[in-house]
């Protein structure tokens, strides 16, 4: 390789390098949305509500392996969508709730019910 070929092919890979800095930057304090009627938006709905969701019940309502649950319970919800997962080890099982929003409906029901 040439001398000029080298400076062409490291100057490309500075600017492209700078670009996905840029990209990173932009994106990061973004909440994304989450469209409704797809498998992401099914599990999210799982892990929203009181009980919370297992790892075995999230394979069986998306049709995902076990790891591709772990890989979207530690990528998607807990990094992209910025949601505070937690979880417990319930009767010997590990069950995943949102933070926040576990046992919500059972406060709101007990405000209404006593006004």
């Amino acid at each position: 390789m040439t001398k000029s070929a080298k400076k062409r092919s490291t100057a490309k890979s500075a600017t492209s390098s700078k670009r996905s800095k840029s990209t990173k930057v932009a994106t990061k304090h973004v909440r994304m949305a989450v469209r409704s009627g797809t498998k992401q938006s099914a599990a999210i709905e799982m892990l929203r509500a009181g009980d919370g969701a297992t790892i075995e019940s999230l394979t069986k309502a998306t049709g995902w392996q076990q790891h591709s649950v772990r890989g979207f319970l530690a990528g998607v919800v807990r990094k992209r969508l910025k949601l505070d997962l937690e979880s417990a080890v319930i009767d010997g099982v590990r069950t995943y709730w949102i933070a926040g929003e576990r046992g919500a409906e059972s406060t709101q029901t007990k405000q209404v019910g006593q006004s």
